[in-house]
């Protein structure tokens, strides 16, 4: 079921002409961009990035860089597996991803956030300023044939939490201003989605759109009338909206019940692996910029569990109950589907938090937030298979060079067609430099 504004798009309902005003003020927009802009450079190696974001700070030691000969205090209680790579080993939180080692990259070495900071999507700051999510980046070199840039696909349960993409600096467009914030979607664990930055006039359904003199006049009234929103911007925004929502293409992207039932249920029926499965869709649509952010809240977890990945407290419960079985589940699928459909090789796919967990187990059966982390790399010239960096005996702190936020930036941009000098023009990613490591 595809909605809009909470509203099925089967409906003829629409919304007040205030609500709409309203929307159209804070709702970021991707679909229009200043032209000079809008090129893209070449043929990218990465046609469409995908970023999947998890959110809290996943633990690289329960994960993919165990440490089973470390004392009690820092190893865990899982075990560890033998990948499809020889030598080296995940945990049996992510067995499936284990037999699928050789189709993507993982670079231990990495040092994101001591925090809770959003800095691993923005590379840094901007003169002072937050500056503009790597999709934001991509988003003004880049275009998508009807539909935005970048979209952000957040499962209802982020933002039933009151967590808003765009209000979470690092998320949007930073200092780019909103015209390159996210298009934002919703998408439940049912697969209905919700197209949360559209708002229809009211008196007129997606079906209606098609009668162009009929909104010509709605637009006019509504100049006359409406109270003081700011009205040029506004009309760009219904004429995206009517460019997106007219075009049966353009609906269909959004559109999960369109697949397989089975390929469904191969995601997972949660918020995540459905908004995976999405992105895959969207990758076929052309959109160069997908992020994927894992829920605020999990899915039926109890008291606890309301902070994604940031898992202080009975952690190796939620990872081997949750966290493992659905991340690993859902992005086995991903890399599958894309594999089999031939688009892998034309798509950039990385998963990352903002930090890692303290090697060191705390008093309360978790981890804390440390820096060191893991993130996972795969398509578009990735070499599957290849370990990239080592941590010591504890998984405390990189024994090679680090990978940094501005690196993860950098060569993201790179392989999106984003080039040294348009970097350089547009004052984003200074001093990085690509992980070659990878390729």
């Amino acid at each position: 079921m595809l909605e809009v504004g909470g509203y099925r798009s089967q409906s003829c309902r629409g919304i007040t002409r205030r609500a709409f005003v309203a929307a159209a003020a804070v709702a970021p927009w991707t679909l229009r961009l200043p032209r000079s802009h809008a090129a893209a450079e070449g043929s990218p190696p990465a046609r469409s990035v995908i970023m999947v974001w998890l959110w809290g700070g996943p633990s690289h030691l329960d994960t993919f860089d165990p440490k089973p000969d470390a004392p009690d205090q820092y190893r865990g209680p899982f075990r560890t597996l033998a990948t499809r790579t020889p030598g080296i080993h995940f945990t049996e939180i992510v067995p499936r991803l284990a037999e699928r080692s050789d189709s993507f990259a993982v670079v231990r070495s990495t040092r994101l956030a001591a925090n809770h900071d959003m800095v691993p999507l923005t590379g840094g700051r901007s003169g002072g300023q937050v500056a503009p999510n790597f999709g934001s980046i991509v988003a003004r070199r880049r275009t998508a044939p009807g539909l935005p840039a970048f979209i952000s696909v957040a499962p209802r349960t982020t933002l039933s939490h009151g967590f808003k993409c765009t209000s979470v600096p690092g998320f949007g467009g930073g200092s780019f201003g909103a015209a390159y914030d996210p298009f934002i979607v919703q998408c439940a664990s049912t697969g209905d989605t919700d197209l949360t930055s559209l708002r229809l006039l009211d008196g007129l359904s997606i079906d209606r759109l098609s009668d162009r003199r009929q909104l010509a006049g709605e637009l006019d009234r509504l100049r006359r009338t409406a109270d003081s929103a700011p009205i040029e911007q506004w009309d760009e925004r219904v004429q995206d909206a009517f460019t997106l929502l007219s075009s049966s293409e353009g609906r269909a992207a959004f559109d999960l019940s369109r697949e397989r039932e089975r390929l469904r249920g191969a995601y997972g029926r949660t918020s995540f692996g459905q908004s995976m499965l999405l992105a895959r869709r969207l990758v076929e649509a052309r959109v160069p910029y997908i992020q994927v952010n894992w829920s605020l809240g999990v899915d039926g977890l109890e008291e606890g569990s309301n902070m994604g990945w940031d898992t202080h407290r009975n952690g190796f419960g939620q990872l081997i109950n949750y966290h493992g079985p659905v991340f690993d589940r859902a992005f086995s699928a991903l890399l599958d589907d894309l594999a089999e459909r031939g688009l892998l090789d034309s798509t950039l796919v990385v998963a990352t938090g903002e930090m890692g967990r303290t090697p060191k187990i705390n008093n309360t059966g978790g981890r804390d937030h440390w820096p060191t982390c893991s993130t996972l790399w795969a398509g578009a010239g990735v070499v599957g298979g290849r370990i990239v960096g080592e941590t010591d005996k504890v998984g405390g702190e990189p024994i090679t060079s680090p990978i940094t936020p501005v690196m993860v930036g950098t060569t993201i941009a790179e392989l999106a067609g984003v080039s040294a000098q348009a970097r350089a023009e547009m004052r984003v990613l200074d001093g990085g430099r690509v992980i070659h490591e990878l390729l």
